[in-house]
């Protein structure tokens, strides 16, 4: 595969002890410890009200992500395509809907039924920001963060246009996570660009690789990285907040995964 190319204009980030991407920055340039607590989501104000009472964890997760990404940017999030990545979507809302199914009313919401769908929070985002270009919703199980990566390098690459990738997931409720156990929320996005522009933080070039996936070299971080499918992305994150060159391997398929070269703008 020919490496994919892009210039990462912004960062948003948020998850256990990770308020945004500037606390995230400190925290992966080991400039503060790392300190474990319960994900804190923000509230959705960009959508109505009525939309804004039947979100979920994903759907406010994913906008929160998004919203900084391109407020970081300076970009408009009505003018950008995006790829949204989870590797499972709302599982309390799964939940939920297992819940009534195995009830003897089986009377399921009209609300439960449309947040149900893999590409949910890529609806939200159009309802909250108004925009109008293509979206695509991907899942690749542990593989989703990469999957996504790659998915909006093709098209920053094909279309010569900046994209936003949103990759975010959220732990089910038992008795599903013992079965699928993810530890919290996570969701990080990145605005990529074809081009290099003041807003830019680093050049990425992707392709597929055999060598082994890098973790991080603080226990509790790489723990992190590998209870939630989207916390893959934190040795590729950690490059961006030490503002340093070089490669990156991250995890992908058990065949395959993905090394990133990561050169700094500024």
């Amino acid at each position: 595969m020919a490496a994919l190319a892009a210039y990462v204009d912004g960062v948003g980030l948020l998850g256990p002890g990770i308020g945004d991407w500037p606390a995230g920055a400190r925290l992966l340039a080991g400039e503060t410890a790392w300190v474990r607590a319960p994900t804190v989501l923000p509230a959705p104000e960009r959508l109505p009200s009525p939309e804004r009472r039947r979100t979920g964890t994903v759907v406010r997760l994913a906008l929160a992500v998004g919203l900084e990404a391109t407020a970081r940017a300076g970009a408009d999030p009505a003018a950008l395509a995006a790829v949204f990545t989870s590797s499972g979507g709302d599982g309390q809302n799964c939940h939920e809907i297992c819940q009534v199914l195995a009830s003897a009313e089986r009377h399921l919401s009209p609300t439960r039924f449309h947040n149900s769908v893999h590409n949910a929070a890529a609806g939200y985002w159009g309802i909250a920001t108004g925009a109008t270009p293509a979206s695509n919703a991907l899942c690749a199980y542990d593989a989703s963060f990469g999957a996504g990566l790659l998915e909006a390098l093709t098209q920053v690459a094909v279309e010569g246009t900046s994209v936003l990738l949103v990759a975010y997931d959220a732990g089910y409720p038992e008795p599903l996570h013992r079965h699928r156990p993810i530890a919290d929320a996570f969701g990080v996005a990145l605005v990529l660009a074809p081009a290099v522009s003041a807003a830019s933080q680093a050049r990425l070039s992707a392709s597929l690789s055999d060598a082994p996936g890098d973790g991080m070299a603080e226990a509790a971080l790489d723990a992190l990285r590998l209870s939630i499918p989207a916390a893959r992305s934190l040795p590729l994150l950690a490059h961006l907040a030490r503002r340093t060159s070089g490669r990156v391997v991250l995890d992908y398929l058990d065949s395959k995964r993905l090394a990133v070269d990561v050169s700094a703008c500024r």
